[in-house]
């Protein structure tokens, strides 16, 4: 985790910086590395679109808000395991939210209850689960869906 850490924070020559000044609410995110000095946060939904090869990397110097309810989405062939969220300060996720991706945790990852992740948690700290559903990273499918059975692919 420490070596994968360090890998994505010391990337450099960003497409995006301070994109949204760090709300991403809304947007639809193409593949590419992108930087925030600040906190990042979102409350319904965020999109990555690529294609299965498509590589996203989010560099996080402050915390990651999820809000209740909040979901990612994928399309055109987007993959979790091709999204990289590097994270320097904590992540709260909200309940009921879902996520999608590898998450690289500077501290902590708290999951309320209901959440729910399609990828990797792993924290330096602790990664804190209240009723939360992971699917890991070896037993991706083409297909996730969230525990309400609606499917997070858009195409």
């Amino acid at each position: 985790m420490g070596t994968a850490f360090t890998d994505a924070a010391g990337r450099v020559n960003p497409s995006y910086v301070e994109l949204g000044a760090g709300d991403i609410n809304g947007l639809t995110l193409e593949p590419a590395l992108f930087k925030w000095s600040t906190n990042v946060g979102f409350t319904d939904k965020v999109t990555f679109d690529g294609n299965a090869d498509s590589v996203w990397i989010l560099q996080i110097a402050g915390n990651l808000y999820v809000g209740s309810g909040a979901e990612v989405f994928l399309a055109g062939g987007a993959r979790a395991e091709n999204i990289f969220w590097q994270v320097s300060g904590l992540v709260d996720v909200g309940t009921t939210a879902h996520l999608e991706g590898i998450f690289l945790v500077k501290t902590m990852m708290a999951f309320k209850t209901g959440s729910s992740l399609h990828g990797a948690a792993l924290a330096q700290t602790a990664v804190t689960l209240q009723s939360t559903k992971i699917v890991k990273r070896s037993t991706f499918t083409d297909t996730p869906e969230t525990p309400n059975g609606r499917v997070r692919y858009l195409r």
